[in-house]
């Protein structure tokens, strides 16, 4: 048997709190913190919403500002907007309302306003952390309204307009320090986003359970993150008044505990080919992992199957560690099915990915699947190209 051994790196996360209704702690979170100046930030469709005037609220005194620029994929120029208007109104902490284009706009606004170089490149945060910026810290309290569960990480994307390449940053002080994970404030997001996302918090489990850096803890989290959204996302839909709110609450743990063990293991193809659809061709991440994820699971079934076990057992799926290929083959399956219960897109001809582009991005892609070396051997440029021929 081998030894277990590892380590595991926790983030610089203080505080989740949960439930209904629960967005009235943020004044008191923004107070105990000495928060005075809060900027909160959002997209245009929340900006429009009756449900920002909950967090406006309950912000109380401490309100600033609020800032509705924040877009998909973080287009550099949105976060250079945001800089601007946090020194006009002399913000000492943002507020990230909405989905992961509002929070990871923060933590790319938050890494410039400490001194932190525009457009660094993302780093491993489990190795120790980037360098340094010059300023002082800048708190950040998370209210999140999808599954994408960028609030529980100290690393956000940005997209360079002139390129459409999204890279980003990545450092210990810019994890939230807060999340409150509100049900009540979910309640107008699209299904189809709703949906998306939570397959998005699927592909975290997922990819971090057959991540070569996966350990007992993080299969663990994985494990019951699949569990979970199994069990209550098409519930979370199909349900009303308190019996929706429970459902979506348990989804919104599960994105929580689908992400928390990523931090250490990394993502994999999956999330690699998002990173480069996404922004190119205006893919919602979400979107990207009902694509792709299915056809990277079956690739890994035959590259690492004996890592399919937590995964098998959040699907419920007999697992066979003397011959687990049939197993995880099954949990790809499984997936396919699970993700065409919801109304989103499958195959990358639904988002308008030209077939000739295929190439291309296997080429970008390879750099990033090397760099992140997950999957335990060799990628080949032909095999990301057939990966991305079965999900077209």
């Amino acid at each position: 048997m081998d030894k277990t051994a590892g380590e595991y790196y926790f983030t610089r996360l203080e505080t989740v709190i949960f439930g209904a209704g629960k967005v009235e702690s943020l004044g008191r979170e923004l107070s105990r913190r000495g928060a005075n100046r809060a900027l909160i930030v959002t997209g245009k469709t929340l900006g429009h919403s009756k449900l920002l005037d909950r967090v406006k609220s309950a912000a109380g005194s401490a309100l600033a500002g609020v800032f509705t620029g924040a877009t998909q994929h973080v287009p550099s120029q949105t976060v250079t907007e945001l800089v601007a208007e946090a020194r006009r109104v002399g913000a000492d902490s943002m507020v990230s309302f909405g989905g992961g284009s509002p929070i990871d706009t923060v933590k790319n606004a938050a890494w410039q306003l400490m001194g932190g170089r525009a457009g660094s490149r993302i780093v491993d945060i489990g190795a120790g952390g980037a360098e340094s910026g010059r300023g002082g810290d800048i708190l950040h309290i998370a209210i999140p309204t999808t599954l994408s569960a960028g609030e529980f990480t100290p690393a956000g994307g940005v997209t360079d307009e002139s390129t459409k390449v999204k890279g980003g940053v990545g450092d210990p002080r810019l994890q939230a320090k807060v999340v409150i994970l509100d049900p009540a404030l979910t309640t107008e997001t699209p299904a189809w986003l709703w949906a998306s996302t939570g397959m998005r918090a699927l592909d975290h489990a997922v990819e971090g359970s057959y991540s070569t850096r996966h350990q007992l803890v993080t299969d663990t989290l994985a494990t019951k993150a699949i569990e979970l959204l199994n069990a209550h996302l098409l519930p979370s839909l199909q349900t009303h008044g308190d019996d929706e709110l429970e459902h979506r609450m348990r989804c919104q743990l599960a994105a929580w505990l689908s992400i928390f063990g990523m931090s250490n293991t990394r993502g994999g193809i999956s999330h690699a080919l998002g990173h480069q659809i996404g922004p190119m061709w205006n893919v919602p991440h979400g979107v990207t992992s009902c694509i792709t994820l299915p056809h990277v699971m079956r690739f890994m079934a035959e590259v690492a199957a004996d890592r399919f076990g937590p995964i098998a057992e959040g699907f419920d799926v007999r697992f066979d560690e003397r011959s687990p290929r049939s197993s995880a083959v099954e949990c790809a399956d499984r997936t396919a099915r699970f993700i065409g219960k919801f109304e989103v897109p499958t195959r990358l001809r639904d988002v308008g990915v030209p077939r000739e582009e295929i190439s291309r991005i296997a080429g970008t892609v390879l750099e990033e699947v090397k760099r992140a070396n997950t999957v335990g051997t060799e990628v080949m440029l032909e095999q990301l190209v057939g990966i991305l021929d079965a999900a077209y």
